[in-house]
């Protein structure tokens, strides 16, 4: 990772940022201590809603059943205590 200077990089922002976008890390220095890291943006990743509730059925799935007698909110109180 190659770093500059704050008073730099304030000057070089549009080509540190094209250069960012290109998949390099830069860090950016503040009296010779690194102060951050310009970074790629991350691709957003679209959520699938049928994705997410086949997730939630397998959890549900592997659940152990209650206990005969037994219901969430005894749980709950339980957990409280």
């Amino acid at each position: 990772m190659r770093t500059i200077g704050l008073f730099e990089a304030k000057q070089k922002l549009s080509e540190l940022v094209e250069r960012a976008g290109d998949g390099e890390q830069i860090g950016i220095t503040r009296r010779g201590r690194l102060a951050a890291i310009l970074v790629p943006a991350r691709e957003d990743k679209k959520v699938n809603l049928k994705e997410i509730f086949a997730s939630i059925e397998r959890i549900r799935k592997r659940a152990k059943p209650l206990p005969k007698g037994m219901t969430i909110k005894d749980l709950i109180e339980e957990g409280r205590k």
